[in-house]
């Protein structure tokens, strides 16, 4: 086995489809380990320090959103791709709201999942060079650290939230179109599905903007996406 590969956990009730998307990460050069219930699928992320987690919702003893949920609250910020038998756009929004990194909903084809785990690896893990730094106004980011400072206070950030507030940084005073957004962030066709990036936004103004409803950061452009205004240090 070679020593550098990527390790995903995959967290099924179904052996079928564990065995299913065992072979085909396998094939695709990635080491796999796997859990068949929730309670499982959170001792192997503490003992086993996956880089990615392929997460069933529907799981026996605890499910999928709720082991997601506990992993965000512990400050474990390994990137989560959910997978359900569900189509409804509430759970969908549920999973992204929680920490989740992007959803799939079965059936789907193992090709496409091993493309979507290559996109958001190299997302997530080639982001940044060593040492680098981000500021605008109050708010500092450490990108190598994976750390962002709102008045020196730690924002308690997904790591999607994380990337999202790079972006909008590194692009300040820019009109960034949700498509734009979903190419650079998620580094993927999303599908035309720009709800992605509009609940991903709400959960960051929650935490970096004083009133949600009249935002001083990010500024929806009607009809087209979101900018992010500097403001001045306070």
């Amino acid at each position: 086995m070679k020593t550098n590969m990527q390790k995903i956990l995959i967290v099924d009730d179904e052996q079928s489809i564990r065995t299913l998307l065992d072979y085909n990460l396998k094939q695709a050069e990635y080491h796999t380990i796997m859990a068949a219930d929730g309670e499982e699928a959170i001792e192997l992320v503490e003992t086993e320090q996956p880089d990615l987690i392929l997460l069933d919702v529907m799981l026996p003893k605890i499910d999928g959103m709720d082991v997601c949920k506990r992993l965000r609250q512990r400050k474990i910020n390994v990137p989560i791709i959910m997978l359900t038998a569900k189509g409804d756009e509430l759970d969908k929004v549920r999973g992204l709201e929680i920490g989740a990194d992007d959803y799939m909903t079965k059936p789907f084809s193992p090709r496409e999942v091993v493309a979507r785990v290559k996109a958001v690896l190299r997302r997530t893990y080639n982001q940044t060079d060593d040492n680098d730094m981000l500021r605008s106004g109050p708010i500092t980011i450490y990108l190598e650290r994976f750390e962002a400072y709102f008045d020196d206070v730690e924002l308690e950030l997904t790591l999607k939230e994380f990337e999202l507030l790079v972006y909008f940084i590194q692009h300040k005073n820019r009109v960034l179109s949700r498509d734009q957004l979903l190419s650079a962030v998620w580094n993927y066709d999303f599908a035309g599905d720009t709800r992605i990036v509009d609940v991903h936004v709400s959960r960051l103004r929650e935490k970096i903007e004083e009133n949600t409803k009249k935002p001083l950061f990010i500024k929806t452009v009607r009809g087209i996406g979101y900018k992010f205004e500097e403001q001045a240090v306070r």
